[in-house]
């Protein structure tokens, strides 16, 4: 790729939360290149997969596969493969441990399994998707740390905690609640969409997005003002998310009609 074309997507992405992702991406990607074999990058966020796919794109010999460990993953791995590499690239490094507990004392939700994770020195990018249920949670993350985290997670908060394998064929496909919403709204600013799609008061929206607890195409939400269109994924903390499916114009009185999608 030109140095030319190099420097435009580092630039697009410099000074947003992509930036880092986007270096890495393109060191990888050089070096699939040069070498004329393939690289694994970390476990990538759906905003970090659409980077994946802008790098893709500028190199003509650059294939590209995903793979989060099951069906339906929303954090998965990147394969940059050269279109002349003949050798066998199943495998993305990826496992599953399963950690247990009792759930008739405790329920332990995504964020404190997570944090129980990453407060044993793992970074964020070596985990994928977490699974909890009532007494259990499944942990994607790079094959390479499992035995570590089968060793020495054995608590998760004040819950003692059993960690042991389990097969990424134990692992059933992610299957959604969706919930279509169809909503006049005063203006396509994200707060009011926020509030239509999440059910709660524009005011309590702005404040929330705030709070960083908000997020916009995958990145932070900066500003309640901020426009939102059609195909945009707003995700809440705690909360799911929504993606605006339709915009179909205004009623006779200025409003807005959208049609959104909540996935529980």
């Amino acid at each position: 790729m030109a140095s030319e074309q190099k420097e435009r997507i580092l630039r697009f992405y410099r000074g947003s939360e992509g930036e880092e992702t986007a270096v890495r991406l393109l060191d990888l990607a050089e070096t699939v290149v040069k070498t004329r074999k393939f690289r694994i990058s970390p476990f990538l966020d759906p905003y970090g997969q659409e980077i994946a796919e802008t790098i893709r794109a500028s190199y003509d010999d650059l294939q590209l596969d995903f793979d989060g460990g099951y069906q339906g993953a929303e954090r998965a791995r990147a394969m940059l493969r050269h279109r002349d590499f003949a050798g066998r690239t199943e495998d993305f490094g990826i496992a599953c441990v399963e950690a247990t507990w009792n759930g008739q004392f405790a329920r332990l939700t995504h964020r404190d399994v997570l944090g129980a994770v990453m407060g044993l020195g793992i970074e964020r990018e070596m985990i994928g998707d977490i699974l909890p249920a009532s007494d259990a949670a499944k942990i994607l993350c790079e094959a390479k740390i499992a035995p570590f985290l089968i060793e020495n997670l054995t608590m998760i908060g004040a819950v003692g905690v059993k960690t042991v394998p389990a097969e990424l064929t134990e692992v059933a496909p992610r299957e959604e609640r969706t919930k279509e919403i169809r909503a006049t709204v005063a203006s396509l600013r994200l707060d009011s969409i926020v509030a239509a799609g999440f059910g709660i008061s524009r005011s309590r929206a702005a404040d929330d997005i705030t709070a960083d607890k908000v997020k916009h195409n995958w990145q932070s939400a900066a500003s309640a003002s901020k426009t939102v269109k059609e195909g945009d994924v707003l995700s809440m903390r705690g909360r799911g998310r929504v993606e605006v499916t339709e915009v179909r114009g205004q009623t006779k009185k200025g409003r807005t009609v959208v049609v959104l999608h909540r996935f529980f």
